[in-house]
């Protein structure tokens, strides 16, 4: 499903969706850099953990502000956990090229996923794979779950509200609000097409997007299986501290379960 989503390019909406920062920090040994052409001259940056390829992969769109390298030290215990960890930056960010913006974010996706798959496959992980977004992420992982779900066996948000609220916060004075409205629309619409099992994990103190709104994430979307997980005392960027217990039982019961139904 095609959607025009460049009211969200404005340069002011850029400035206060994106923190794009650079990284050029080393890359921890066993790790492979990913360099993924998604427009000619720009590449974005991904970086793949492999624990075995025996084991399910983990598909990750990070939060904002966030780098790839950022999960240098958290990949270890998705290996603990018996998971691959493939996490992925977006235009400008980390080691990629060009600048950050909406329509390009998604996009990118379908190209990144592509690559990812094709990774993979020649690397002999044949077993389940998993589509995970953080933050900012989640609307990635939502665009792809929505309209590009082959090969994705669950979907897992973590502290993201995938635009369920909308954006009507961008509206300037006297502008007519009728297309955001439209947008948000369509945007639930996405939801309403995504049908893969859904692991939503989100803080119950989340100062940056309320626990409310995954609690409408999973009364949009139209999967069977979905599940919502709540930490108690948990913040938005303290859910693994906080919560790492629950977050991951939580996360290795349902890919386990997945797999085997799958």
């Amino acid at each position: 499903m095609h959607a025009d989503f460049s009211l969200l390019d404005r340069s002011d909406i850029r400035d206060v969706m994106f923190y794009p920062r650079p990284d050029r920090s080393p890359t921890p040994a066993g790790a492979e850099n990913l360099h993924i052409e998604v427009e000619p001259g720009v590449r974005v940056h991904a970086r793949l953990y492999p624990t075995s390829p025996e084991a399910p992969s983990v598909l990750f769109f990070h939060g904002n502000g966030e780098v790839v390298a950022d999960y240098d030290t958290i990949a270890p215990i998705y290996h603990f956990h018996g998971l691959n960890l493939l996490v992925v930056d977006y235009r400008g960010y980390g080691r990629s090229g060009g600048r950050p913006s909406f329509t390009t974010m998604l996009a990118d996706a379908h190209m990144i996923k592509a690559e990812a798959f094709a990774h993979l496959d020649s690397g002999g992980f044949t077993h389940g794979r998993y589509l995970m977004g953080r933050s900012l992420g989640a609307l990635s992982a939502v665009e792809l779950a929505a309209t590009d779900a082959e090969g994705l066996r669950g979907l897992i948000l973590e502290s993201g509200a995938a635009g369920i609220r909308g954006w009507n916060r961008f509206v300037r004075p006297n502008e007519d609000s009728k297309p955001w409205e439209a947008l948000h629309q369509v945007q639930l619409q996405r939801l309403s097409m995504v049908t893969l099992p859904l692991l939503s994990i989100h803080g119950m103190q989340d100062e940056l997007i309320s626990a409310e709104s995954a609690v409408e994430v999973q009364g949009a979307v139209r999967s069977e299986d979905k599940q919502l997980v709540l930490i108690p005392e948990a913040g938005h960027n303290d859910l693994l501290a906080v919560g790492m217990r629950p977050y991951f039982g939580a996360l290795t019961a349902f890919i386990a379960r997945c797999e085997a139904e799958s």
